[in-house]
């Protein structure tokens, strides 16, 4: 089953990060040196986040593993005679104050994860990215996203759903996660836009090397209600061996996966098994029978992916959160579905305690009439949010 027990490391309890500013390089939390090194290691030929991360793991930091000898890179698994010389070599040969000043002049921000703007869902995946160069602004709200992810090759169904569902998903206070490719990433992306909500691209080239080229300014509007961000440096080109590293990236931001009309192999079921693998949801919206890029979704779906109609689906489906999160309306969420409640079922359910709760009780804190709350708990409860203890007592789920 695809289904997993969700235990997300989310933003902060105690209040929202502030946005990123991306006129500066200035890392938070990261000195000098350190974002020196982050960035070198990041971006050494050949070492892949995998790889990175097992130096990291064996020598505890960017520091230690350029002081390392070579002999003892060779120690980890991965690292053979030739990527452990790379490894010496860029101590020296790789201008990194250049690249520094580059990002500077493209106005386009760099996050490492010493930084309280790096996303902590992506802080949680096994191998995260050790930098993100970004157009745009990253912030604690972005830790409420989905992915919506699907073919280049979509039908006019698969548009229409793809930003139908985006929309309704953004207007809810979720942030739509994708890959700016053309087909069903870009109608989700533009389905958030209209909407009015957050998105945010992640590419496989960089910020400021747009592919497809055609959506250069659909990126642009992405990056001025949201962000465009990448693991490859500003200008750096597309290559096809990054896309699948790219789609880690995509899953790894969000609470789970949508994927809307994807052939049986193809790039949108690679996301969905990186979900799969880092304990996200994932969800499947159901296409004719005889259509080909119906099947990837079918697939999903026998092997017990959610099936998505609308996006109360979803919203019923995400969370509990572990760490509560703080929505763009500044409300603190314990869990996606309380996105659907309107303000009278949203004061009832701040009066639920996570331990025993006395009916009577919440109607003497509301203020509110009985059957009023008795009504608002009976959504509560449909909506898997509060669990009913005995006739007269409920707890938080």
């Amino acid at each position: 089953m695809l289904r997993r027990e969700l235990f997300f490391a989310i933003a902060r309890s105690e209040g929202a990060v502030e946005p990123y500013d991306n006129n500066s390089v200035k890392v938070a939390g990261c000195d000098d040196q350190e974002l020196e090194l982050t960035l070198r290691l990041a971006l050494v030929p050949g070492v892949g986040p995998r790889i990175r991360q097992a130096l990291l793991e064996r020598f505890g930091s960017p520091e230690a593993v350029f002081s390392a000898s070579q002999a003892a890179l060779r120690e980890t698994s991965g690292v053979g005679v030739k990527l452990a010389q790379a490894i010496s070599a860029a101590r020296n040969n790789l201008d990194i104050a250049g690249l520094i000043a580059e990002c500077r002049d493209d106005n386009v921000g760099i996050i490492t994860q010493c930084d309280d703007a790096y996303p902590r869902l992506l802080q949680e995946i096994h191998d995260p990215p050790g930098v993100l160069f970004v157009d745009g602004q990253l912030q604690s709200a972005d830790a409420l996203a989905i992915a919506i992810v699907g073919t280049r090759h979509a039908t006019n169904y698969g548009l229409a759903q793809a930003q139908g569902l985006a929309a309704g998903l953004a207007r809810a206070g979720l942030t739509i996660v994708s890959g700016l490719a053309r087909g069903v990433d870009a109608a989700a992306h533009r389905g958030a836009l209209k909407a009015g909500g957050r998105t945010i691209a992640v590419l496989a080239s960089g910020v400021r090397n747009i592919y497809p080229p055609e959506h250069e300014e659909l990126a642009a509007e992405i990056a001025s209600q949201g962000a465009v961000v990448s693991e490859a440096p500003p200008r750096v080109a597309p290559r096809s061996g990054v896309f699948p590293q790219r789609n880690r990236v995509i899953s790894g931001m969000s609470l789970g996966v949508l994927v809307i009309e994807a052939a049986a192999r193809s790039g949108a079921l690679i996301t969905a098994r990186h979900a799969m693998e880092q304990g996200r949801d994932v969800f499947a919206l159901p296409g004719r029978v005889d259509n080909r890029v119906a099947r990837g979704c079918h697939a999903l779906l026998r092997d017990g992916a959610k099936l998505v109609e609308s996006p109360d689906d979803i919203l019923e489906e995400l969370g509990p959160l572990v760490s509560p999160a703080t929505a763009a309306d500044g409300e603190t969420v314990h869990h996606p579905g309380e996105l659907l409640l309107n303000d009278l079922e949203r004061e009832v359910l701040a009066k639920v305690q996570a331990d025993a709760t006395s009916i009577d009780d919440i109607v003497t804190a509301s203020g509110l009439p009985a059957h009023q709350v008795l009504s608002a708990l009976s959504v509560l409860e449909m909506r898997r949010l509060i669990r009913r203890l005995s006739g007269q007592f409920v707890c938080r789920v």
